[in-house]
């Protein structure tokens, strides 16, 4: 098994929180992380909105696709985030869970989506100091 912390980003439909939070882990995280994000709803495509509200950051989540929440998934995550998921995620003993309380941006316009967005930003920001080991910076 890796050395590299698994992060598991769960919401409903895996097409809004759940897909802007991978994008921050995996944007800000690099090769240090691995990142999945599921939903236990997935809807078939990700929300434009918060495709937009990414782009405005610099990330590109357009290429995602909303993916099924699997026990595997699961098992092999050392962190599981949940945003708003309730009851659907299975648990397994010895993994970090966090459930996250965030609007869900689905049918909200950019201008209700950017500050959700920047939420889960400072919350990866927070996840990813406490996951990965600290290491000098050139």
């Amino acid at each position: 098994m890796s050395d590299k912390p698994t992060i598991l980003f769960v919401c409903v439909h895996n097409a809004g929180r759940s897909q802007i939070a991978a994008g921050y882990a995996q944007a800000l995280g690099g090769d240090r992380v691995e990142v999945l994000s599921a939903g236990s709803e997935p809807k078939d495509q990700i929300n434009p909105i918060a495709i937009q509200a990414m782009a405005e950051d610099g990330i590109d989540i357009a290429g995602n696709q909303p993916k099924i929440l699997t026990t595997d998934a699961v098992r092999d995550s050392d962190a599981v985030i949940t945003m708003g998921c309730g009851d659907a995620c299975p648990i397994f003993p010895g993994k970090r869970y966090e459930d996250w309380e965030l609007t869900d941006p689905a049918g909200r316009g950019i201008d209700d989506v950017r500050p959700i967005r920047d939420d889960i930003k400072a919350r990866v920001q927070t996840l990813l100091a406490e996951l990965l080991p600290t290491e000098a910076t050139a």
